[in-house]
């Protein structure tokens, strides 16, 4: 028997009970071909790895295929891994995350452009009907009461360049101080999203598989009984039994129908949930897919690596928060400072009593110098900005205080969790080899005779109990092994 797992692709256009192919060629990638018969002894003699019993259960649900890596647009096979890209490609949610970035950017190119020269063009065009009155001493009574006299020209026209450049302002210094530290923020916002979207497809993913394992437990077991209650059946009309063996088969039979019907039909939600969360069409269809050998290698995870609270994405976002109060602080802090610009303004000026002929002559001049405007006073509103972001900066402190606290408790829970679901799956794993061992010898014993049927229906529940036990704690393992991952802050080191 071969070493190597064979590798296995789940089809979702027929979830019911797809049809099991076999390949009689050989593939590369490490994956070997599996017939049935071969992987239904690889699944009961390997059933040391914890693994193992997963990949078999997933028997009549899975088509051993050639590992050829296929892209993930393609949408024909997705692995956990693809499916992951894909939703890093297509999820909105995340997508909107990564647009926040760009706008980030494009809000600091705006606030940084006031350091850049200001320069605009505008102008007047004023015509006088009358001219404006002016008041002139009377040159025949001076000391009598000024003449009214209409001076200026009818029109002008006065078209301006009007050039700025700021030298000192305490706005555009706080955005150039902190521009490198609002994009931080909005990529380390991105990578939370990344973060939790990852976690879910993960947990949908594995949660798919578990649900396709049951179906195919609890459509062995429909085969089972169904073959008992068919044996029952003629014994009963031979005379060996009463009609009682041939009725409790046939109830047997019923239960286990109803619950691979619940079984197949809660794969389709679980599928819609999928599609939903790696932003598939819900009018596209896909297959998913899974290397085993990956996945016996994916379960394990370092338990003695040491918790590093700096790579928690919430940390990192506390002290990116604490960084832009600081910059907040030095901003009122800068309020005192003068606002100082230079200015430059070149004037074409037009005048002339006759409209028809106001742009015949111009008088051009120009002038520059510079503005400045001092804060003096204003109501004690400065210190109160100061003294408001420094109390912001403390209540920031004390809330990484808080996370790196539940940060901890986060991480002790992950991993008593991990462990706890890691040892118990082992012991559910012993159970179901003894209550599989334990219905064999049961059923022949019945077969020659020597026991009632009551105790097959024990030995059969038993061994279904086991089996449902089994997987469940074998998709805990690899949900408490994300959620570990997660608590560390490494669900981003592959990605």
């Amino acid at each position: 028997m071969s070493s190597e797992l064979p590798c296995y692709k789940v089809s979702w256009k027929n979830p019911r009970f797809p049809e099991i192919k076999e390949n009689s060629k050989a593939s590369g990638g490490g994956c070997q071909p599996g017939l049935r018969s071969t992987l239904k002894m690889t699944f009961l003699k390997g059933l040391a790895n914890p693994l193992v019993y997963f990949i078999g259960s997933l028997l009549f649900y899975l088509q051993a295929f050639p590992q050829d890596r296929q892209p993930a647009d393609s949408l024909q096979f997705l692995t956990l891994d693809q499916c992951i890209v894909y939703a890093l490609k297509h999820q909105p949610a995340y997508l909107e995350s990564a647009i926040n970035v760009s706008i980030a950017r494009k809000t600091n190119a705006i606030s940084l452009s006031g350091w850049l020269p200001q320069v605009s063009f505008g102008g007047n065009l004023t015509h006088y009907d009358p001219l404006p009155t002016s008041f002139t001493a009377n040159p025949l009574d001076p000391s009598g009461s000024p003449l009214p006299v209409h001076s200026g020209i009818t029109n002008t026209f006065t078209p301006q360049v009007n050039a700025s450049q700021a030298i000192i302002n305490p706005d555009v210094l706080y955005a150039a101080r902190s521009a490198h530290l609002f994009v931080e923020s909005a990529m380390q916002s991105s990578d939370s999203t990344k973060i939790n979207l990852i976690t879910s497809v993960s947990k949908s993913f594995f949660s798919l598989l578990l649900t396709l394992a049951q179906m195919n437990v609890l459509k062995d077991d429909t085969t089972r009984l169904g073959k008992t209650q068919r044996d029952a059946y003629h014994q009963y009309i031979s005379g060996v039994v009463d009609k009682t063996d041939y009725q409790e088969a046939t109830i047997s039979l019923n239960n286990s129908r109803a619950q691979l019907k619940q079984a197949v039909e809660s794969v389709r939600p679980l599928y819609a949930i999928l599609k939903q969360l790696i932003g598939l069409a819900p009018e596209k269809e896909f297959n998913v897919s899974y290397d085993t050998n990956q996945m016996m290698k994916k379960i394990s995870i370092d338990t003695n690596e040491q918790l590093l609270v700096e790579k928690r994405i919430e940390y990192q976002q506390l002290q990116t928060v604490k960084k832009l109060q600081e910059q907040n602080v030095q901003y009122y802090r800068s309020q005192y400072l003068p606002a100082l610009s230079a200015f430059y303004n070149y004037v074409y000026e037009y005048e002339n009593n006759n409209f028809s002929q106001l742009l015949n002559q111009s008088y051009p001049y120009s002038y520059m110098g510079a503005s400045v405007s001092i804060p003096l006073f204003t109501g004690l509103r400065w210190h109160a900005n100061v003294q408001k972001a420094k109390l912001e900066m403390q209540k920031t402190d004390w809330q990484i205080t808080d996370l790196k606290s539940r940060i901890y408790s986060e991480y002790s829970t992950a991993l008593a969790t991990y462990k706890s679901n890691l040892y118990n799956m082992n012991v559910l794993r012993e159970n179901m080899i003894m209550a599989r061992d334990v219905y064999g010898v049961v059923s022949l014993q019945y077969k020659q005779g020597l026991i009632a049927y009551l105790n097959v229906i024990t030995a059969e529940s038993n061994l279904i109990s086991s089996q449902i036990s089994f997987l469940n704690a074998l998709f805990q393992v690899l949900s408490s092994k994300v959620d570990l991952e997660k608590a560390m802050g490494n669900t981003l080191s592959k990605y």
